[in-house]
């Protein structure tokens, strides 16, 4: 018995160092993703007077979701990383700290959901037509391991995170209303952008009639809106036993 239960108590030590871990190479990843993006990365200006423009200043790097959704990926992780020493990481715990319950929701809401938009469709829209989403032009500027980082790697640990930490989800209509200011809030920003810029933030807007970027946009919400159910999903079955003695915590 005593065996068994030293063995248990091993499993859940290294268990814990191995998720730190994970949040440590996340954290120190993306931070250092946004600050070489922000400082070193220059967009290239058109050399012919045709040229297309694919870039205005107006806006600066943060009129890119994939910038943003970075800045909320190095965020979580940090939260997630303090959380490792000063709050805790106990299942369903009694009484969460506060910054347990942000970690939590802005997990839940923002940082899982967003990640997955911003992968699934950059790669997407990549082997369609790079041209609409990533134009060669950028790749001596991009280089291609921040390519990764800001677009593939964001799913990797967003997934791995769903396997290695459990999180109390929000209720539904809290979850998707949080999620649904945030998009709803940038498509806001990236029209205010093309009216003083007169340049979309993405390619692929610029092929779009009026008709055609309405659905587009329509599509990009639902398909926000999904994940976020999807993150839902996998926590309940992932983490079966907890949400449903959570449940009973919370009647």
């Amino acid at each position: 018995m005593a065996s068994a239960a030293s063995t248990h108590s091993l499993f859940k030590s290294v268990f814990g160092a191995l998720r730190t871990l994970l949040h440590l190479t996340a954290a120190v990843q993306f931070t250092y993703g946004i600050y070489y993006d922000y400082k070193y990365v220059e967009f290239p200006t058109p050399t012919e007077p045709d040229s297309k423009l694919i870039h205005h200043p107006f806006g600066g790097k943060f009129k890119y979701l994939t910038f943003l959704d970075a800045i909320i990926q190095a965020v979580y992780y940090i939260v997630s990383l303090a959380n490792d020493f000063v709050g805790t990481n106990e299942l369903v715990p009694r009484r969460p700290p506060a910054i347990r319950k942000f970690k939590d929701w802005l997990m839940s809401t923002l940082a899982f959901p967003v990640a997955l938009n911003v992968g699934i469709t950059f790669w997407t829209l990549y082997a369609i037509d790079r041209e609409l989403v990533f134009p060669k032009v950028l790749d001596p500027v991009f280089p291609g391991w921040l390519n990764h980082v800001l677009h593939t790697n964001i799913v990797v640990f967003i997934v791995l995170e769903i396997f290695t930490s459990y999180r109390a989800y929000p209720t539904r209509t809290k979850g998707l209303t949080g999620l649904a200011i945030f998009m709803g809030s940038y498509l806001v920003w990236i029209h205010i952008i093309k009216h003083y810029s007169n340049v979309w933030v993405y390619p692929v807007l610029e092929v779009l009639q009026l008709p055609q970027r309405i659905v587009f946009f329509v599509a990009v919400l639902g398909f926000t809106f999904a994940l976020y159910l999807l993150g839902e999903f996998l926590n309940n079955v992932v983490w079966a036993k907890e949400v449903k003695l959570s449940q009973r915590k919370a009647k």
